[in-house]
This record gives C-alpha cells, sequence and structure tokens, in this order.
C-alpha cells in the first residue's frame, strides 16, 4: 500500500486524501493548527500536527511515505512566511528528502501566493528532482475548481508511482 503524505491539507487537500484513499492509499494530511486536524480526520484522512515554516516537524512524518504533496499555493501568512515556504524552507526540505523513503514530490504551482514565489518554489522542486533524481510534478490547476484541481492532482500522483 503507498502513502500519501499532504502538507497543507485544506480542503482541496482533503478532497485529494479522499481519492487517493478510495485506491487503497494511506494518507496522512497536515495541518499548522490543531483545529484543522478534526477535519482532516473527518474526510477520513490521518491527521498530523506540522508546519511548513519549520520543515523538521514535515520531515518527522516521511518515515513511511511514498509522495509527499505540497499544497501550499493557497497558504496564509505573513509575507516572510510565504516567502520561506516557497523558497528556502522547502528547499532545506527537499535536500533532506534525499536520505527518506520519498519516491515522488507533488509541487502545488498555482494559488494566490503569489506568481514569484509559485515560481520559485517550482524551480526549487525541479533541481531538486534533476539533481537526486525523485521524481517530480508541478501542480498547476485552478484551486478555484476544487473537483477539477483534485482530478488532476490525483493523475499527477498516479504518473510519480509509475
Amino acid at each position: 500500500m503507498a502513502r500519501a503524505l499532504i502538507v497543507g491539507c485544506g480542503c482541496r487537500g482533503r478532497l485529494l486524501g479522499g481519492l487517493l484513499a478510495e485506491r487503497g492509499w494511506a494518507v496522512r494530511g497536515t495541518s499548522r493548527r490543531e483545529a484543522g486536524l478534526e477535519e482532516i480526520a473527518a474526510a477520513g484522512v490521518e491527521p498530523a500536527l506540522a508546519d511548513p515554516d519549520r520543515p523538521g516537524t514535515v520531515l518527522d512524518l516521511v518515515g513511511d511515505v511514498a509522495v509527499v504533496h505540497w499544497l501550499l499555493g493557497s497558504a496564509e501568512g505573513d509575507e516572510e512566511t510565504l516567502t520561506a515556504i516557497h523558497g528556502e524552507r522547502l528547499e532545506g526540505l527537499l535536500e533532506r528528502l534525499v536520505d527518506t523513503p520519498v519516491r515522488g514530490f507533488l509541487y502545488e504551482a498555482a494559488g494566490p501566493v503569489g506568481e514569484e514565489r509559485l515560481r520559485r518554489g517550482g524551480a526549487a522542486v525541479a533541481a531538486a528532482g534533476e539533481r537526486w533524481r525523485i521524481p517530480f510534478e508541478l501542480l498547476d490547476a485552478d484551486p478555484a475548481d476544487p473537483g477539477a484541481w483534485a482530478e488532476e492532482a490525483l493523475a499527477a500522483t498516479l504518473r510519480l508511482t509509475k
């Protein structure tokens, strides 16, 4: 059974988690706040507290994970934090993933956090994928259409496991 970790398991992440679970995946979803854990569990996804601004909290969850989903294109927070989770925090996490069981990385490359942040994050994911030969997908589906977004995210995840 494959396991997915969804970092930023909000509404769309929970929808994707349900689609993966229907296909036999074990799915773990993260929230930065305790309040978000109940919604994740209610969607049939294993909840976990982790903060993408603190990569160690994410790394603690990847020991049995095949694919990491970095779904932060619609993340909220101060400017510095948003820049970091699509920049140096993401880069640091990617560097450490090479020594884990993770064999695929999906990066949400669309959303209201800003084109420059998403471009930088996508470039970091592509560079890490090339350097360490970890398959990756850049998901540019429109987050305003959750159903279509989830189908595209599912297809990208399945491509990562082929």
